[in-house]
C-alpha cells in the first residue's frame, strides 16, 4: 500500500462498507481503477528505455547516501539501458545482476504535455503498476510514493510538480528493493556468511521458500494519466440475476467535488443503453439478460456490458466533466458441500497453474505472450486458471474476462514457512496485501475465488489466528466470493482448513515421495480425497499435481523427467478424478501450464520442468493428453454449441 500513514494506521481493517442494506464489496477508502482513456482522460505510457543503476556499494545504501534521487541519475555514476516493462535479470551477461539482492535505480526524463502543465484543473497521476519489491517514487528529487510489496499497483498525484517547472522535463526515479524478510509476502531472509576461509567479505545470500526465481524490477507499465479535477474515484459492482432479469448494484465513488451530478449507464455490446440512473449508489435491473458465462460452458462465453459513468461538477471558477467505462458481467457464485456453482450451474475446473515468466523478459509484462498463452489455453480446451502464487497483470484478467476463462485469483502468500511469518507484522501487511488485491480486481466476473496463500506451514499452532483472521477479512471485503488457501498439510493438523469455502489440495504423489512408484497413485490420492472431505464436508480442487519432465526425453517403461512418465503419471490421477468427480471433487489444474525458471539447485535443470508446455510454448506429450480430457469434460459438464463438439476444432 502507498504509505500515507503510521504503522498503526496500516494495521488497521481501514475498509469502507459501500452497500449498507446488503451484502456488497467493502474496499479501501481511494479507488485504484485501471486507466482508461475517455473524452475526460488521457493515457501516456512510459514504456521504454530506462536509464538503470544498482546499488552495489556493500551496505546497498549509498544511493541514499549519496541522494541519487536529487540529480540526473547518469550524473552519480555509470548507467546502463533497462527496458520497462521487465525483470533486470535477464538482460544482461552480468552474473552478479542476475542474482542482485538489494536496491537498483531505475530514471526516465518525460516529456508533459504542455496543455497538462498549464491547466491546474488536470490531475496527472503517475501509475506503477507492479515492482518488486518494496519501491520509493520521486518526481525532479521530490518524494511522492512509497509502496510495500510487488504485484500490484500504486500512484500518486504529481501535478502540482509539474507546474513548478512546466519548461523543465519530467524527471522520474524510482528505487526498488528486492530483499525478502520474514514479514514480506513473499517471505524470506538474509543469510550473511561470515567464514572468511570460505567465503568473500560481506558475501550472503537470500533464502527464499517458493519455487519460483525471484524475479525483480518493473515488471509492469508504468504510466501518466490524467483526470479532471473532480473525478470517478472508484466504481463498485455487484450482480445477480433472477430468471431473465439481470441486476447491477453499484457504488460511485466521486473525489474532488462535493456534489456532484452522475448519469450512470449499462450498455450492451451492440452499443444500446439497457439500464440507467442518476444515483451515485443503486439498482440497474436488465431485462432479457445476457449472463457472463465461462469458456466451454455457454455458446457466447464471456458477454461484457459497459457501465459508463459520467460526472458533471463544478466549483466557484470552472465545470468539471468526467467520463469513465467499466466493464461488466453480471453471474452469480455459490459453494455447496459438494458443488461448485456459476449461474446455479455446477461449474468443473479443467485447467491449469501459470507463472507470469518467460525467456529473458522474466516477469516482464508481455502482450505476444499473453495472447499466445490464451490461445493454447482455447486450443487445450481449459476454462479456469490460479493466478500462482501472486496477482498477474490486470490486462490478463481483463482477457479472462472476454474469454470466458475463469479465475482462482492468489496473494503473493507463498513461502509462509517460518513462525517468525505468522507474527502480527506479517499478518498486518498480509491483510494489506488483501486490501489492495480486492480493491484492485472486485470488478472482474473472471475472479470466482480469492486465495490467500499457498502451502503455508499450516500445521504450526500460530496457523489458526492467522487464518482465521485472515480468511474472516477478506470476506468482510467481499462477501460475494467463496475464500480458500492452497495446502500441502496433513488433512487432521490443517489450522485453517476450517474456515476455507473449498479445500484446494497440492499433492506430487510418486514424485517428491514414493518417487518412481505410480502404482501407488490411485490409492493414496482415493484416501486424500476421501480424508479431506470425511472430515471438512467441503467440496475438493486438485490444484496442483504433475510431474517433470524434459522435452524430448524419452524412456519405455516409463522412468521420472521423461514424457512417458508425465503422461502416466496425469493418467494415474485422471481415473481417480473421473470417479470422485461425481461426487465432491469440482476440478483439477494441472501444474504447470509452462515451463519457468527457478533458483540453481540439484533438484532443478534450468528450471521446473513440469509444465506441459515448455518455456518456449511449445507442447510435450502431457499437452496432448490434457487437451483430450479437457474437451471431454467440456461436452459432459459445458453446454457447447454443436460445432464444438468433441474432438475440438483445430
Amino acid at each position: 500500500m502507498s504509505r500515507c500513514g503510521g504503522p498503526e494506521r496500516r494495521a488497521m481493517f481501514r475498509v469502507l462498507c459501500l452497500f449498507a442494506a446488503f451484502d456488497a464489496v467493502c474496499l479501501l477508502d481511494s479507488g485504484m481503477l485501471f486507466p482508461r482513456e475517455s473524452p475526460s482522460r488521457e493515457v501516456k505510457e512510459l514504456n521504454g528505455l530506462w536509464d538503470f543503476r544498482a546499488d552495489r556499494s556493500p551496505n546497498r545504501n549509498q544511493g541514499f547516501e549519496r541522494a541519487w534521487y536529487k540529480s540526473r541519475l547518469a550524473e552519480t555514476g555509470p548507467v546502463i539501458d533497462m527496458p520497462v516493462p521487465a525483470s533486470y535479470n535477464d538482460i544482461t551477461q552480468d552474473p552478479a545482476l542476475r542474482n542482485f539482492i538489494g536496491w537498483v535505480w531505475y530514471e526516465r526524463e518525460v516529456v508533459v504535455p504542455a496543455r497538462w502543465a498549464a491547466d491546474e484543473d488536470i490531475r496527472v497521476v503517475l501509475r506503477v503498476a507492479s515492482a518488486h519489491y518494496f519501491s520509493i517514487v520521486w518526481v525532479n528529487g521530490v518524494k511522492v510514493a512509497e509502496h510495500e510489496g510487488g504485484h500490484l499497483p500504486f500512484e500518486a498525484e504529481i501535478g502540482s510538480l509539474i507546474r513548478k517547472d512546466p519548461t523543465a522535463p519530467c524527471r522520474i526515479t524510482i528505487a526498488v528493493n528486492n530483499t525478502l524478510t520474514p514479514h514480506t509476502l513473499p517471505p524470506g531472509s538474509i543469510q550473511h556468511m561470515d567464514d572468511r576461509t570460505k567465503y568473500p567479505d560481506g558475501f550472503f545470500v537470500q533464502n527464499i521458500y517458493f519455487d519460483f526465481f525471484n524475479y525483480a524490477g518493473l515488471h509492469r507499465p508504468v504510466v501518466l494519466y490524467t483526470t479532471p479535477k473532480a473525478y470517478v474515484d472508484d466504481i463498485t459492482v455487484v450482480t445477480d440475476f433472477s430468471d431473465n432479469t439481470g441486476v447491477v448494484k453499484y457504488k460511485v465513488s466521486v473525489q474532488g467535488a462535493a456534489t456532484a451530478t452522475l448519469k450512470v449507464s449499462l450498455i450492451d455490446k451492440d452499443g444500446r443503453s439497457v439500464a440507467s440512473s442518476s444515483e451515485p449508489s443503486g439498482v440497474l435491473k436488465v431485462v432479457d439478460v445476457k449472463l457472463w458465462w465461462p469458456y466451454l460452458m455457454h455458446e457466447n462465453p464471456g458477454y461484457l456490458y459497459s457501465m459508463e459513468v459520467r460526472l458533471i461538477a463544478s466549483d466557484k471558477s470552472s465545470p468539471y466533466e468526467d467520463v469513465y467505462t467499466l466493464p461488466v458481467g453480471i453471474r452469480t457464485v455459490n459453494v455447496t458441500s459438494t458443488q461448485f456453482l456459476i449461474n446455479n450451474k455446477p461449474f468443473y475446473f479443467h485447467g491449469v497453474n501459470k507463472h507470469e515468466d518467460s525467456d529473458i523478459r522474466g516477469k516482464g509484462f508481455d502482450l505476444p505472450l499473453i495472447v499466445k498463452d490464451f490461445n493454447l489455453l482455447k486450443w487445450l480446451g481449459a476454462n479456469s486458471f490460479r493466478t500462482s502464487h501472486y496477482p498477474y497483470a490486470e490486462e490478463i484478467l481483463q482477457m479472462c474476462d472476454r474469454y470466458g476463462i475463469v479465475v482462482i485469483d492468489e496473494c503473493p502468500g507463498v513461502g509462509i514457512k517460518d513462525i517468525l511469518s505468522f507474527g502480527n507484522a506479517s499478518l498486518a501487511h498480509h491483510l494489506d496485501v488483501m486490501d489492495e488485491l480486492v480493491r484492485r480486481d472486485k470488478n472482474h466476473p473472471s475472479v470466482v475465488m480469492w486465495s490467500v496463500a499457498n502451502e503455508p506451514a499450516s500445521e504450526m499452532p500460530p496457523a489458526e489466528f492467522y487464518f482465521k483472521t485472515l480468511i474472516k477479512h477478506t470476506k468482510d471485503l467481499d462477501p460475494t466470493r467463496p475464500v480458500t488457501y492452497i495446502t500441502d498439510s496433513n488433512y487432521a493438523r490443517d489450522k485453517g482448513a476450517p474456515f476455507v469455502d473449498v479445500i484446494c489440495v497440492n499433492s506430487y504423489l510418486s514424485w517428491y515421495h514414493d518417487s518412481g512408484h505410480l502404482e501407488v497413485i490411485p490409492i493414496q490420492l482415493n484416501t486424500q480425497f476421501e480424508n479431506w472431505y470425511g472430515k471438512y464436508q467441503k467440496p475438493i480442487i486438485q490444484t496442483e499435481y504433475g510431474a517433470d519432465a524434459v522435452s524430448g526425453l524419452h524412456s519405455d517403461p516409463p522412468i521420472m523427467f521423461t514424457e512417458e512418465y508425465q503422461n502416466v503419471v496425469l493418467q494415474s490421477y485422471h481415473k481417480v478424478f473421473d470417479q470422485k468427480r461425481k461426487q465432491y471433487v469440482i476440478g483439477e489444474l494441472i501444474w504447470n501450464f509452462a515451463d519457468f525458471m527457478t533458483a540453481q539447485g540439484i533438484t532443478r535443470v534450468v528450471g521446473n520442468k513440469k509444465g506441459i508446455f515448455s518455456r518456449q510454448r511449445q507442447p510435450k506429450a502431457a499437452a496432448f493428453i490434457l487437451k483430450e480430457r479437457y474437451w471431454r469434460l467440456a461436452n459432459q459438464t459445458g453446454r457447447l454449441p454443436p460445432w464444438t463438439k468433441y474432438p475440438c476444432p483445430l
